[in-house]
């Protein structure tokens, strides 16, 4: 396994780290879907033995993934392997779970959440804390205060490193001065790039303050590895945020498809294959410290892994980015 720094820091992540988002099952947060179907505990302990054995280091959580049900899994199944919690870099995040604070972002409540992922996590420090999203209120009310609150939890030693989740460009150029994370987090693959181009509004901003980008969702939900059929698209249960997203439909589907055609002629057709070529597409990109795609079994696991070996020319990345620009 190969590790990556974390922006101008001296800690490594392995570049393909765990996204721990399905451990939180089906769920719901104000109302909204907010969770992923058929999680079975069993099946997430082998999936992570299987990452740990290959060198993986990094398990990316947040206290919104099953308000809190992930958390706590994680250092469930760490002390079930035998393993110390504290032998890996540990991520969670705060912002989409407000419970009663009128905004998630109001300092009291990060601190509280910080103070309960400690106590889920059955850590003393958290490795990488993010603030979860880029919405801080009606003219940024609660920006000033959450990054102060960040720094200070990092001042007492609750965090070691400062990290920001968001989802558009112009949060990203908005927040990093005030928060100054070292750290940003967002989607990128093969579809979406435009967080990791280095000429990119948010290249250039990690350029300028040596910053690391983490890629959640690298092989977009799936749609990479040609699981779904167009002609009967997917149905997901009540409580999986997947129901109702504009990616599943049949029109979405029948888009992707003759592409995941062309990829499978040039690169291989097995699951190993395509996943191990959408990780190294997006690890390819200098600014990306590591990609943490989802899991829910030990086979997913190893496909994921399978990227480890892959290795991507000029042409071939090429060919990637004018099939699907």
């Amino acid at each position: 396994m190969n590790y990556r720094k974390l922006g101008n820091t001296e800690i490594e992540v392995s570049e393909i780290s765990l996204g721990c988002w399905t451990m939180g099952g089906l769920n719901f947060v104000d109302g909204k879907a907010n969770g992923w179907r058929d999680v079975d505990e069993d099946d997430i302990e082998a999936a992570i033995k299987t990452a740990i054995n290959e060198g993986v280091n990094h398990f990316d959580n947040a206290d919104v993934y099953g308000n809190g049900d992930a958390e706590r899994m994680l250092a469930r199944l760490l002390r079930r392997i035998g393993r110390k919690s504290v032998d890996f870099i540990i991520a969670t995040k705060a912002g989409h779970f407000k419970g009663t604070a009128q905004n998630a972002y109001e300092p009291a409540h990060i601190r509280h959440q910080c103070e309960q992922s400690l106590i889920n996590l059955k850590r003393d420090y958290i490795d990488i804390y993010y603030l979860h999203h880029g919405n801080f209120g009606e003219n940024d009310e609660y920006l000033e205060g959450a990054a102060e609150t960040m720094r200070q939890l990092q001042k007492e030693g609750k965090i070691r490193l400062i990290g920001q989740s968001a989802y558009q460009s112009s949060q990203f150029e908005r927040i990093v001065p005030v928060v100054k994370p070292v750290v940003l987090q967002s989607w990128a693959h093969i579809m979406d790039t435009k967080f990791i181009e280095p000429t990119g509004i948010v290249g250039q901003l990690m350029e300028k303050n040596e910053l690391s980008f983490v890629a959640f969702s690298p092989l977009n939900q799936g749609v990479l590895l040609d699981k779904f059929d167009p002609e009967n698209p997917p149905s997901f249960e009540e409580g999986d945020h997947r129901k109702g997203s504009q990616k599943f439909t049949k029109e979405a589907l029948r888009l992707v498809k003759p592409k995941m055609a062309q990829m499978k002629e040039r690169f291989g057709d097995s699951v190993s294959d395509l996943a191990s070529i959408a990780l190294r597409f997006v690890l390819n990109f200098p600014n990306v410290s590591c990609v943490i795609p989802g899991f829910r079994n030990a086979n997913q696991v190893s496909c994921n892994l399978s990227a480890q070996h892959r290795v991507l020319s000029d042409e071939d990345m090429n060919f990637i980015s004018d099939l699907f620009s």
